[in-house]
């Protein structure tokens, strides 16, 4: 290890506020698949950091929301994980800086693109989350994603509006949304909807009326795909 490799991962230890026993796992959740040479660089760390944000926001959700329902948790988690939500964390807290990269890589963008920065800010929590445990990536994620959900005054939008325009976004044909089954009386029927959009799986949620359950079921593969992400 060079001395700049010793203080770039003394000073990103500084903005994650951890000491690493062991500071390899840093240096790979820091390293752009650019600059690893023959390994993965952060994207397998990235992959472990994803699941535990997802758990970690999933149960700050839950807690501070306790009576909404799943539509409306999976609305605010789909916001608050999203790739330009992340990417302003990282940006915020200067983790831009210590991003290990080719130089063509940052002279085309790299220390600015969204992708980048939310990627290198999930395997960071995965690297915590080997280092430390799962109550040290948990505070990692409380301190820089509370304030945003604290802030948010509500969904921003309906499910079914954020799918389409994810799906359109994506170059997708729109979501189509089939009856899977009505159970029930006439008068209190429950509808199960399944939704579907191309490469992903389809999903399926009930509810009252078609429109709940269609919302529902959006809202529920959001959930699953990370908005755009």
């Amino acid at each position: 290890m060079t001395l700049d490799d010793a203080d770039r991962l003394a000073a990103a230890a500084a903005i994650v506020e951890h000491a690493f026993a062991r500071p390899a796992l840093l240096a790979e959740a820091l390293t752009h698949p650019s600059a690893s040479g023959r390994d993965h660089g952060y994207e397998r760390l990235e992959f472990l950091g994803d699941r535990v944000l997802g758990l970690v926001v999933a149960d700050m959700l839950l807690a501070t929301f306790s009576d909404e329902d799943e539509g409306a948790l999976a609305l605010r988690f789909t916001s608050l994980v999203r790739r330009e939500s992340l990417a302003a964390i990282a940006d915020g807290i200067g983790l831009a800086t210590v991003i290990e990269m080719t130089r063509g890589e940052a002279e085309s963008g790299g220390r600015e693109n969204p992708a980048i920065l939310a990627d290198a800010l999930e395997a960071v929590i995965g690297a915590l989350y080997l280092d430390g445990g799962l109550a040290t990536a948990e505070r990692f994620v409380r301190r820089h994603l509370a304030p945003a959900m604290r802030a948010a005054e509500g969904p921003s939008k309906d499910a079914k509006t954020a799918l389409q325009e994810w799906a359109q976004a994506n170059g997708l044909a729109l979501p189509r949304y089939v009856t899977v089954s009505t159970e029930g009386p006439a008068h209190s029927p429950t509808f199960e909807i399944e939704v579907r959009v191309e490469g992903q799986p389809p999903t399926t949620a009930s509810g009252g009326s078609k429109r709940i359950a269609e919302q529902a079921a959006a809202a529920v593969l959001l959930a699953c795909i990370g908005g755009d992400r």
